[in-house]
């Protein structure tokens, strides 16, 4: 039986390349997308390529659109093997000037997607991770989140200040680790990954500053994705391995 997986934030970028990697694997693999449309374009180019995909509408700051999207795979599958929470947003990106070194507006913007978002499909999605025999809970991350590389000078992302951004990371950090806790007596395993620099939308700056490229940062996303009975629970990783808190 295919294992049956949802990404939010699926239709472009890392998360329509991680999409392609599981399905590639067959994994049956849903795409999960804010605009209905969108979705359905990345399913159609994922199909033309003879993979086993769907769209589902799933919009991370509507409460009611993820639970109606819950009840939607619930319907089709009975139950979710592994969840990828991909959908993030980086308004610090293009706010220039207007912004002082903390803008409220900005972090609550952010938090709202980045952290509200995942823990809102987490919730909606927990039971049907729980009739899985193996769920997995993959939360796209970011090493701007950790606490040690941020105060470390020798870093590479020491001088990006983006606050609310790495705030918001540095806080699903957080749900990782309590929720990988919360549930260690069962087969879910919980996850945060690093994809990297990665070369989307989302990312500010050139190609210099975000060198790598979805495909490419997707590998270590769909590890995760699939550890494993045996495989860890509750770390922070990149493609290099662990990554500091």
């Amino acid at each position: 039986m295919a294992k049956i997986a949802l990404i939010t934030g699926a239709n472009r970028g890392l998360g329509l390349e991680t999409a392609r990697r599981l399905a590639e694997a067959g994994v049956k693999t849903i795409i999960g997308a804010r605009d209905p449309e969108a979705g359905e374009r990345a399913v159609g180019e994922l199909r033309a390529d003879g993979l086993d995909v769907e769209a589902i509408a799933l919009d991370v700051n509507s409460t009611t659109g993820v639970q109606l999207a819950a009840k939607r795979v619930e319907d089709r599958h009975g139950r979710l093997d592994i969840l990828i929470n991909n959908a993030g947003i980086l308004p610090e990106a293009t706010a220039g000037e207007t912004a002082g070194p903390v803008d409220v507006r900005l972090f609550e913007e952010t938090f709202e997607t980045n952290v509200f978002g995942a823990v809102r499909v987490i919730q909606e999605f927990l039971p049907l991770l729980r009739a899985s025999e193996s769920g997995r809970i993959v939360n796209v991350s970011s090493t701007m989140g950790s606490l040690a590389d941020q105060s470390d000078p020798a870093s590479p992302y020491y001088e990006l200040v983006v606050p609310a951004y790495q705030s918001s990371k540095t806080a699903l950090n957080g749900v990782t680790v309590a929720l990988s806790k919360s549930l260690r007596d069962t087969p879910i395993k919980v996850n945060a990954v690093c994809p990297g620099s990665v070369q989307t939308d989302l990312a500010p700056g050139n190609r210099e500053q975000a060198p790598t490229p979805a495909d490419e940062a997707a590998q270590i996303v769909a590890e995760l994705a699939q550890l494993p009975d045996d495989g860890p629970t509750g770390q922070f990783v990149d493609r290099n391995g662990s990554v500091a808190w």
